[in-house]
């Protein structure tokens, strides 16, 4: 696993496969919080969600790469609660 201490703010969210997931807010504990901005649609439009940590696969310059594709990846993805 990459330490997250490596993860900095504005860093875009990549999928395994070169998609974009989100953009960086900030890392909360083993979580990575995302702008509001890549929240989705819906319900869960306009709030921070957050990725595990432990999807993160390495780190290329200003990207973080998950170990999964982006289409699994937002399935990983929780809101504030860890729900």
């Amino acid at each position: 696993m990459m330490p997250a201490t490596r993860i900095k703010e504005h860093m875009e969210v990549i999928g395994a496969d070169g998609v974009h997931v989100g953009t960086v807010d900030h890392v909360d504990g083993a979580r990575i919080k995302l702008t509001k901005k890549d929240s989705g649609e819906g319900s869960h439009r306009g709030h921070h969600h957050y990725i595990s940590t432990a999807l993160v696969a390495e780190i290329e310059g200003n990207k973080v790469r998950l170990s999964a594709n982006a289409d699994v990846a937002v399935m990983f993805e929780e809101e504030s609660s860890g729900k």
